[in-house]
């Protein structure tokens, strides 16, 4: 499941594709269009900005921009970064495999053959699309504009 960090980095990172080249937003900007707690999304900054997906700055001028064009960036990798591996359990996982401990036969482990479908499923979607598509879809946008006016 997509947790509230993971939904918010992507808020933060969309938020950031949708502005105009070389512009920076400060993480109050970004907050307060998105509902999130500025705490809260100072620590996804951070996690975004160590994985080299975003640049910041501080003092006059400041603020966050991304570190690389928005065609460049996969949703399934801003995902991996703030909530971990895509796969629902240990040993469905590409980037973070671990035998279960249960498992006396993987090869034959109809649970763990279901996961990798699922897995699989999940990837083929979110690494496909990249933080540009996802920007640029005009349904999307209109739901977010209409989540702020509610919440607004």
């Amino acid at each position: 499941m997509l947790t509230m960090k993971g939904k918010y980095g992507l808020k933060a990172m969309l938020h950031l594709a949708r502005l105009p080249e070389g512009e920076r937003a400060l993480s109050e900007e970004i907050a307060s269009a998105h509902n999130i707690s500025k705490k809260f999304l100072d620590a996804i900054l951070a996690d975004l900005r160590m994985a080299g997906m975003i640049q910041a700055r501080k003092g006059r001028g400041g603020g966050y921009l991304l570190a690389r064009s928005p065609t460049e960036i996969r949703i399934g990798h801003i995902l991996r970064v703030l909530d971990g591996p895509l796969a629902p359990i240990p040993c469905a996982s590409r980037t973070a495999y671990r035998r279960c401990d249960d498992c006396r036969d993987e090869r034959a482990c109809a649970v763990r053959r279901m996961m990798l479908e699922v897995r699989n499923a999940i990837s083929a979607v979110l690494d496909d699309k990249t933080l540009a598509d996802a920007a640029s879809d005009p349904a999307g946008q209109e739901l977010e504009f209409r989540e702020i006016a509610v919440a607004g």
